[in-house]
């Protein structure tokens, strides 16, 4: 069992509790608990197995130690049964509500006793949620607007964890004696930020048996339908995920048709037709005899076409290039020599400037930037003026003593309300690296956002704008930006732009950075990372990149420092 599922048992249980209106240091506790174990490359499965001491992990004590033991050992944990049959299920739902924690749904479900969206829903429109201690009709309304636009039937997923599922799925599939290929397809491998559900296509000499492993697979929750070449299940995160057996003469077709994107298979069966030729999941027919279908690289040939990577298969400008065989050499993970965002205890990370530095050492970076928040960042104990001026001669001090990579002195200062910067310019000249980013007012009006916005593309001092809309995806929008003025600003005053890796942000859009491409702003990938670990989001950034036709060249931290130096202001 991963660490990330035993996690999910204590951030349910904290979730429940929460609702229920337990003690909130009992609630803390769990959500510790489950940042700690989210956090740490320990192999619990091992630890328990090996009978190791688990309160030496930080934050897990006697308590939490004995749970992680019966979650990994049965695979359940008795004290979330008991709270999912206390809590209505219908009370748990309303957590998916943007804006919408635990505290506030216990309030609906003990005050008022609401069971369900839709008895939430009337009791916003009249007007009764208001009359609560601390609600007012602004809750009433980001409710309602919530709920309107809550599917319930298209959960999507981050790609992170569709994919981790996915892939450690496909991986057991290809030990099986009789499974020859397989592989993942639809949004997941186009890599998309976001994914309603799975597809794993293989072929066997013996579909039963493929479909047996999968039944039997320690990620599957139950098997939703089974037939001679397909099958059906859902794991147990939620997410369904389809297996197709398909033929060997049609494995490429068949990964190109459920790779998609549905827009992508049109053109592509528009041009079979133009040929005189039929394109479907089983192969390219001229009339019935298969003419190409083994592989998907002879489908894409017998169209004219070179082979389109599965990142760029939205109906974009794929057709174009590949028409012309000029499918650009998109980005890779190790193209990136550097990471310029990232976040150490002094505000709100959990290692030091030196845990920082060696662990981007053991990844192979040769230079980071460490980039603390600023001081309007209170929440994160962030830096005013002269406590980040001694930060920065820690971090000159630390440089000094480290080998093998460079470290930079950073800050990610906010873009205040109000359209000016969190620190003064006198204080972010003296940083080698200065990011400028919007955490507040993102509700603003387009007129405000873009005069805040304007504030730090042409500011001297500010090499980058981080996560630029302030967006979190399947959570919160981003702020109203005029997109044409603000590239274009970015591109005039020599500002470059982030993509921000974590799964949760991917923020610049693939859109947005291919636009950024096209005017040629150096695109700059980050982890903003808090903790050694939270550098393993890098391959998202380079996902998205990849979906935005990104090669090495566009992007700025595949250079050394001394050579990126020559893109900065």
């Amino acid at each position: 069992m991963r660490n990330s599922e035993i996690a999910a048992f204590f951030n349910a249980l904290a979730d429940l509790l929460e609702i229920d209106g337990a003690n909130s240091f009992r609630v803390r506790a769990y959500r510790n608990g489950a940042r700690t174990l989210d956090s740490t490359n320990a192999d619990l499965t091992r630890m328990v197995e090996d009978e190791d001491n688990l309160t030496e992990l930080d934050g897990i004590g006697k308590d939490l130690a004995e749970k992680i033991i019966t979650i990994i050992q049965t695979g359940s944990l008795p004290q979330l049964l008991e709270m999912q049959k206390k809590i209505p299920a219908g009370v748990v739902e309303m957590l998916r509500i943007p804006g919408i924690g635990p505290k506030k749904v216990g309030t609906f479900y003990r005050d008022l006793k609401i069971e369900s969206l839709e008895q939430l829903k009337e009791a916003a429109e009249k007007g009764e949620l208001a009359k609560l201690k601390g609600f007012g009709k602004k809750t009433e309304e980001t409710i309602i607007e919530g709920i309107d636009t809550l599917d319930l039937t298209n959960r999507r997923f981050y790609l992170a964890e569709a994919k981790g599922y996915a892939d450690e799925i496909r991986n057991d599939l290809l030990k099986l004696e009789s499974v020859k290929q397989a592989e993942v397809a639809g949004s997941c491998r186009r890599r998309k930020e976001t994914v309603g559900d799975l597809d794993v296509l293989v072929t066997a000499s013996d579909s039963a048996e493929a479909m047996d492993a999968l039944a039997a697979h320690a990620l599957v929750d139950k098997v939703i339908a089974r037939g001679d070449t397909k099958q059906r299940v859902r794991l147990k995160n939620g997410i369904e995920l389809d297996l197709r057996v398909v033929p060997e003469e049609s494995y490429g077709a068949a990964l190109v048709y459920f790779t998609g994107s549905k827009e992508h298979n049109i053109v592509l069966r528009r041009r079979a037709q133009e040929r005189d030729l039929k394109l479907n999941e089983y192969g390219l027919f001229k009339e019935e005899k298969l003419v190409a279908g083994k592989t998907e690289e002879e489908v894409y040939q017998k169209l004219d076409l070179a082979w389109v990577p599965p990142e760029l298969r939205e109906s974009r400008i794929e057709f174009d290039l590949a028409e012309a065989d000029k499918i650009p050499e998109l980005l890779e993970l190790e193209d990136i020599k550097g990471d310029l965002h990232m976040h150490t205890t002094a505000s709100d990370g959990k290692a030091s400037i030196a845990g920082m530095a060696e662990a981007a050492k053991q990844q192979g970076l040769k230079y980071i930037a460490i980039t603390d928040h600023s001081k309007r960042v209170m929440m994160a104990n962030g830096l005013d003026g002269k406590r980040l001026l001694k930060h920065w001669e820690e971090i000159d001090r630390v440089n000094e003593e480290t080998k093998g990579i460079e470290i930079l002195k950073g800050i990610e200062c906010d873009i205040l309300e109000d359209g000016t910067l969190d620190l003064e310019d006198e204080v972010l000249k003296q940083g080698d690296w200065v990011i400028a980013v919007l955490h507040y007012g993102l509700k603003q009006p387009r007129a405000k956002i873009m005069k805040r916005l304007m504030t730090a593309i042409t500011n001297p001092y500010v090499h980058m704008i981080g996560h630029p809309t302030g967006r979190l995806i399947l959570k919160r929008p981003g702020a109203d930006i005029d997109m044409d003025e603000f590239l274009k600003a970015c591109a005039d005053h020599g500002t470059l732009l982030e993509i921000n890796a974590h799964f949760s942000r991917l923020d610049l859009s693939e859109v947005h950075a291919a636009a950024a491409k096209d005017l040629g702003i150096p695109i700059v990938i980050n982890t903003d990372a808090h903790s050694p670990e939270g550098y393993n989001v890098r391959q998202y950034g380079v996902y998205q990149a990849r979906r935005a036709g990104l090669t090495k060249a566009d992007v700025a931290n595949t250079r050394s420092w001394a050579q990126m130096k020559k893109l900065m202001k």
